[in-house]
């Protein structure tokens, strides 16, 4: 049973890797599972070694061979990461502040009272840039619940930042995902996307500071 269950959570983390032999093996059913782990790599706190940015580019280059229709790639997996992150926002803001006052004794009281602040400031930008960086962007949304951010302004960057953040790595997969140089050196470019996108958001950090 233990082994099921290890075989299970290996891949779903290495799922990226596994989804040409998926798709040619189970169809259209593959849609349902890339959904799935989108979801709760965005919806779930503990789940953020799910497969995101280099799972999205990869749908995007298997959409230019025609395995999967890209537009309905988009649609589902922002859906996905829209859904994924308001579940993550309502599971923080309903124990968030227990969890991290109880949980982690290191953060204090007056902690939990600087994040309020800080996503009453900031929120808005800091959900949609957190989209591009693996594990911060499941980390934002608990946070933003758990400072108390104003739901219906988490909503709007809710869906802008998932839209943004599906669309333009699945673009890039589909465009770019088949070169040679690219599909060669898949994890490095992978990396790369990951590290460009860190210089992007130490600049924009380094605005709101000024600001």
């Amino acid at each position: 049973m233990f082994e099921q269950v290890q075989h299970i959570i290996n891949t779903a983390i290495h799922f990226d890797i596994f989804l040409p032999l998926f798709i040619e093996k189970y169809g259209l059913f593959a849609y349902l599972i890339i959904f799935f782990i989108i979801f709760l790599e965005t919806g779930l706190v503990v789940a953020p070694y799910l497969p995101g940015d280099s799972l999205l580019f990869l749908v995007g280059a298997i959409s230019a061979h025609g395995d999967l229709n890209i537009l309905l790639s988009i649609a589902l997996l922002a859906l996905a990461a829209i859904a994924g992150d308001t579940i993550n926002y309502w599971i923080g803001k309903s124990f968030g502040t227990r969890f991290i006052s109880k949980g982690i004794p290191l953060v204090k009281r007056e902690h939990i009272e600087r994040t309020e602040v800080y996503f009453r400031e900031y929120g808005g930008k800091t959900i949609v840039i957190a989209r591009f960086i693996p594990f911060v962007r499941t980390l934002a949304p608990f946070l933003a619940g758990a400072g108390r951010m104003d739901y219906s302004r988490f909503l709007v960057y809710n869906v802008s930042g998932g839209a943004l953040w599906v669309s333009g790595f699945i673009l890039a997969g589909y465009f770019f995902g088949n070169l040679p140089i690219v599909s060669d050196h898949f994890n490095m470019v992978i990396l790369l996307i990951i590290a460009v996108s860190l210089i992007g958001v130490g600049s924009m950090i380094l605005d709101l500071k000024r600001g």
